[in-house]
This record gives structure tokens, sequence and C-alpha cells, in this order.
């Protein structure tokens, strides 16, 4: 028989039959009412559970995982405020419910079956997927399994004490709000969880406010994997800078009262807490899983006798505040009214096409208060020596540099963090004196772990924020991408556009370092970023495109919301000179600070009707040094340097090129998965042009001599320029 059937037979014979699991007595701290309206929530979440399973079989419902067992979680719910952004375990509609008691106007059983039925008026997502989520209850819809919001949980408490410090425009949490991120025992073992409470702990023992409660809801098993009894204890009480609580999750009165302790601990000193929460899962993992495949019947009936429904029952009785009889109505009633309301809602509409699917991948812009830019004494006190500097061309790192100097006196609700970011002012002094000249609270040195540096700009963008994170090499973002594709590039989209987490990511990256760190720090792929729908991806070759260009991603990010990745060419960050020693051609003048340029704009360098040479970063530097050669060849050349790579600039590239004979795509990444695919694809079916490419070789990138061997040169682009422009055989 099915399982879930067995659990609601077993709870409807054993209250009418006074047959419950022993237990404590109730512990003081709920009232009777309140006692009784967690009961409630209890079975709504139960009763959505057994709804949700019929609806898939009726094919009305979609997959989704239940959270039987952990009803307990509504008692956590009580002992938090409303306004407590909570990230929340995917079995955790308990939770959900018991919030949306706190909150007035709520219809909750509505809602979620709307968000069952995958209809495009489910008021979370738009019918984008099944998930937990509210904005009227602070908890942003989590699509992630594997304890991947986390990082950001740890991201928003942070941002609740920055806030004291910085108030941002567009402020979200109060400032005496706490953040709450629940997980499973399973969740806790991977190593984004890990990172996550080694980085709060991290933080605690420096004595910086941190309000975060970790909460974990232990039932003993990730799927099919037993955890070992005792693991989460063991591993958890003694972690420095973390409070230990732990409580029996199948007891809604203690689950209140060690909850509460715990928030009150984390209000009131500002610290992180482990809430450590013994609970059950009933029904196996997920959708048709059969518990009873990989484990003894005996163990899964155990389980299914220690229901939390007849331990609420059982209490609440002892407490004096429902009896058994009672207890039986509410359920049999809200079984009965929840199947009548998810008949309601199979009925209602849901996207049909691609344009309705993807009209929440880009966020809502929003309004923000003008600003007149930095006055000049301000702008003089800051800069200092700096300004006379001004007047001189300059390499790309000191004009970013300066870019992020004026950025963060114009904007005081952006903040850098990054390892290395602050004292010693990055790898290679590209942030160096901001930390002298903003303080250490908006020019965060962080620790070692760059999950934990996106998962703060994720959570400070929460906050309303506006974060600049940087990741030392493109290589090292590996560690972390699911940051940025699975966190903060999809919340705008499965939140219908009513959760956001706007940011600029700094990366150092691409070839052409002359023999350091071989692939490790020379990293020619932005594949991984290129398949993001909605990201930004922005890469300058000039100090001065490098400026303008930041300007506009943290116009992005700070009025458009945008998640934003500005890729620096790690080898011109020092570049002087272009085609002879000495000569400085390669530096430019900052430009002044209301100058940018927009998104999709192309840069466009000559006017020559031979060739078009389509490139960026340093392909437009190596294009740059070619042309002499071409020029001397008879091919009068124009050079289009794309600098945004995402979403490719289609219109304006087709607009540079008109009039050319020739395309030639100068693309130092690797020829597959490369910029150079979607280009190639824009011109084959847009125009008749003969159209080339100069690619880096599908290899990695060595150390030594051989450091740009697989990787465009000059020679190649000459080379094949020259014979696609039919001068050379």
């Amino acid at each position: 028989m099915d399982r879930a059937e067995i659990v609601h037979q077993n709870f409807l014979t054993r209250v009418a039959a006074g047959d419950f699991p022993q237990g404590a007595p109730p512990c003081p701290g709920l009232t009777a009412p309140e006692a009784v309206l967690l009961f409630r929530a209890q079975v709504l979440s139960r009763a959505l559970d057994r709804t949700s399973r019929a609806m898939q079989k009726a094919g009305q419902g979609f997959y989704t995982i239940g959270s039987s067992g952990h009803e307990g979680m509504a008692a956590v719910a009580q002992a938090l405020r409303p306004t407590d952004i909570a990230f929340l375990h995917y079995r955790d509609a308990a939770f959900q419910i018991a919030r949306a008691e706190q909150v007035p106007g709520q219809q909750i059983a509505w809602d979620m079956l709307l968000s069952f039925a995958c209809s495009s008026q489910d008021p979370t997502s738009g019918g984008r997927h099944k998930v937990l989520g509210s904005k009227a209850l602070m908890i942003p819809p989590q699509t992630s399994t594997i304890a991947s919001h986390l990082p950001k949980a740890v991201g928003a408490a942070y941002a609740l004490g920055a806030a004291r410090r910085h108030v941002p425009e567009h402020r979200q949490l109060p400032e005496d709000g706490i953040a709450m991120c629940s997980f499973g025992d399973a969740s806790a073992n991977h190593s984004t969880a890990q990172g996550a409470i080694n980085t709060a702990g991290w933080t605690s023992v420096q004595s910086i406010p941190l309000p975060l409660l970790f909460v974990c809801e232990d039932n003993g098993i990730g799927i099919s994997v037993k955890t070992p009894k005792g693991w989460i204890q063991a591993s958890m009480e003694h972690r420095p800078g973390v409070r230990y609580f732990q409580a029996n999750g199948l007891d809604i009165y203690e689950t209140h009262a060690v909850a509460k302790a715990a928030a009150d601990y984390v209000r009131t000193r500002r610290k992180p807490a482990f809430l450590h929460l013994k609970t059950v899962r009933l029904y196996g993992h997920a959708g048709a899983d059969v518990p009873t495949t990989y484990l003894p019947k005996s163990e899964v009936e155990a389980d299914e006798a220690n229901d939390p429904l007849l331990h609420s029952v059982r209490l609440l009785d002892e407490a004096g505040a429902l009896s058994p009889d009672q207890a039986l109505t509410i359920y049999r009633e809200t079984c009965a009214r929840t199947d009548r309301v998810a008949a309601e809602a199979a009925t209602r509409p849901h996207l049909r096409t691609a344009d309705d699917v993807r009209a929440s991948l880009i966020p809502p812009k929003r309004v923000c208060n003008p600003t007149n830019g930095p006055g000049t004494d301000a702008r003089a006190a800051l800069f200092g020596g700096d300004m006379r500097a001004m007047d001189d061309p300059q390499p790309m790192s000191r004009l970013i540099n300066w870019a992020l100097t004026d950025l963060m006196l114009e904007h005081r609700e952006i903040v850098c963090m990054g390892e290395d970011v602050g004292r010693k002012g990055g790898v290679y002094g590209v942030t160096q004196k901001l930390q002298q000249r903003f303080g250490a609270d908006r020019v965060i040195d962080t620790l070692l772990d760059e999950q934990s540096i996106l998962g703060l700009a994720i959570g400070m963008g929460h906050n309303g924020f506006v974060p600049i994170p940087e990741i030392q090499f493109l290589a090292y973002l590996h560690n972390a991408e699911d940051q940025i594709r699975g966190e903060a590039a999809t919340l705008p989209f499965f939140s219908n556009g009513q959760f956001t987490n706007p940011m600029v990511l700094r990366i150092a990256g691409l070839g052409y370092q002359k023999g350091f760190g071989g692939h490790f720090h020379n990293d020619n792929s932005l594949a991984v970023l290129r398949d993001i729908p909605g990201l930004v991806i922005a890469c300058p070759s000039t100090g001065a495109d490098a400026a303008q260009m930041l300007r506009e991603c943290v116009r992005l990010a700070r009025e458009e919301q945008r998640v934003v990745v500005f890729v620096e060419p790690i080898a011109l960050y020092p570049m002087r000179d272009l085609h002879t020693a000495q000569d400085a051609a390669w530096m430019t003048r900052y430009p002044a600070p209301g100058q940018r340029i927009a998104l999709g704009e192309v840069g466009v360098h000559g006017t020559g009707q031979d060739l078009a040479i389509v490139t960026y970063g340093n392909g437009h530097y190596l294009s740059q040094q070619a042309l002499p050669d071409l020029q001397a060849a008879g091919v009068n050349t124009r050079i289009i340097d794309m600098r945004w790579l995402a979403p490719l600039p289609e219109q304006a590239l087709l607009e540079a090129t008109k009039g050319c004979k020739h395309v030639l795509i100068v693309d130092e990444c690797r020829r597959t998965g490369s910029q150079s695919e979607g280009v190639m694809t824009l011109f084959a079916e847009n125009t008749t042009l003969p159209t080339a490419r100069v690619v880096a070789e599908d290899c990695f990138i060595a150390t030594g001599p051989a450091y740009a061997a697989p990787l465009p040169s000059k020679e190649g682009i000459v080379a094949a320029a020259l014979k696609l422009a039919g001068v050379l055989e």
C-alpha cells in the first residue's frame, strides 16, 4: 500500500483509540491558542503533501518533495518574526504555513496549491517551479537541494549588521532582524554547507555582527544513505563562534522553547547559532520514492509510528489545549478543504509560450535617488596625489582602481569583498587604497572560499547593497559557479521578479600571462558564464573602456538589479606599449566620472571596408598590433571591440560591419564553447559576408615559454586576415 495512505490511516486509527507515542510532557512557552494554531499548520502541511501526491497521479501536479515528518518546523516559525528573512529547506511547508498566520491577509493553502499545479497565477514563481517562497513572508524561493542557499544566508546576516553602519537606499530587512536558513542532515555534509558554517564561525570569532540561525532538520537519512548516529551533534556542537542548541523536532512545545532561546541569542548577541532538530522522514525522499526498497520495513514502520502529528495531539491533550476528538475533526476538515481547493487550483492557467517562461529572467527596474556624483573637494580629499596623475595616460589596473573609488564615493551602498582585496589591495593592486579610503566594512577581506565570497555578495544584495565581489582568477570561479548559476541569476526567474540579488562580479581572467601559473591563473574559457540566461558579461580591453564600462555595470546592478560579470584581462592590467617598447600607446587617460559606455555599445576603430575584425579583450590588443601589417598589404581594416559578451550585441555588430567585404573573428577563448561560435552564427544567419575566425586551441595553457602557444597571436591574425581577404592563398 502507498506509505502516505498508511500514515493517514494510522493517524485516524490511533487518535481515535488514544494510542500515542510516548514523550515528555508539554513544556511552558506556548499558550493554548498558539499551540492549536501550530497544530493546524502541521495538519495543513500534511494535507498538502497528500493532495500533491494525488494531483501528480491525476496529471494535475508535478514533481514535489514532501514535508511529512518535518511539521515541527511550524514551531520554529512561531519563534521567529515574519520579517526575519528565511532561506528554507525543501521540507519546510509547515514553517511557511505557520509564518503565514503571522501576516494578515494570506491565503497560504491556495497559494501553495497553485504552485503544485504550476499555474501561472502562482504568486511566488508565476508557474515556473513548485517551490516554497513568498515575498510577503520574506521567504526567498529556493531551488537548491544541496544547501547552496547557506552561503547567501551568511551574506544576508552580514548585511543586517552592515546596514546599521551604512544604510542602503533600498534596504529590505529591519535593523533588529535576523536571518535563518534550514537544511537536512545529509545536506549539512555538503562542502557548501560546511563552508557557510565555517564562514559564520570565522566571522563571529572576530566579533563581527552575524545574526544567523542555522536549523538542521535531522531525519537521519539522505535519500537512501543514512547519517551516522550522533554525527550532526558531534560535528557541530563545538564549532568556534557558533552556539549549539538541540531540540526534539517531534515535540512542538520543546521545539518552540528551544528555537525561541536560539533566536533570542542570535538577535541579542548578533552571533550565529546552530539549532539541531531531531525529526523523522515519512513517505520516502520524494515523488514515487519507496523507502522499503532500501530500508527494512521495520525501520520505515518505526518512523511512521513516531509521526509528529501523533505527538502533537498527545501534547495538546495533556496541555488541555485540544482534545483528540477535536484534533481529528481539524484533520478531517483540513484534508477535505485541501482537496476542494486543489480541484479549483488545477483548473487555473499555465505558462504557454517561451516568452511567458522567460518574462522574469530580467529583473524589474527600480527607482533610485538621483546622484550628482562626488564633489570636487570630496574627490580631492580621497584621491590625494592621484588627482594630478589623472591628466596622464595610465594602465588599465590604475583606471579600474580610480573608477571603483569614484563609484564607492558616489554610492554608499557599494561594498567590495574578496580574498586580499583590502589591506593588500588585490593580487595585482587593482583595489589598492580602497580599504584605507572606505573602511574595512566596505572593502572586506574575506576568507579563502569562493562560495562564501559570492554568497556574501548575494546575501548583501538581498538587503539593498550593491556588492562588487572579486574572484582572484577565472579558474577559481569553478569552485563556486553554482552560486551564480543556481542562486544569483535564477532568483528573479523563480520568484517572478519579486526577489533580486544584484551585483557586479569582478574576475581577473583570460590568458597571455608570461610564465605565471599555467591554466590555474590563465583560464581562457567563459563558456560556463555564457550558458547562464539573464547574465550580463562585460570584458574591456583598454583602461578608459574599463572605467566607463564598470560605471555602466554598477548602474545595471543598482538601477536594473542585474547580475553582471566584469571580466578583466589580467595580461592587460599593466600593459603600456602597443607596437614598440616605451611607445605608451596602450595607456589611456581616466574618463571624467560621468562618462560611461552603455550596455550593447561596441567600439569601432577605423573605417576600412576590406575587412572587419570583430574581437574583444586581448584579441583587441593583438588585432591593433596586426593592423600596420594589414594596411601595408593593402587591406583596409576596421577593428570592432565587442566589449559586451552577453547578451551578445547583435544589432550593434551587424551595424558596425556594414559596408565591409569580409569579417574575421578573433577570440582568445577556445575553439569549442567560445564567443566566436555565437558571432559566426550571427553573421551566417544575417549576412552573406565571407567569415573566418582565429581562436585558441582546445587545450589548457602551460607555464613557461609555451604560455601563448595555444592562443591567438598577431602573426596568426595577419595570416588569417590576408587569406580571408584573398591576398594570400
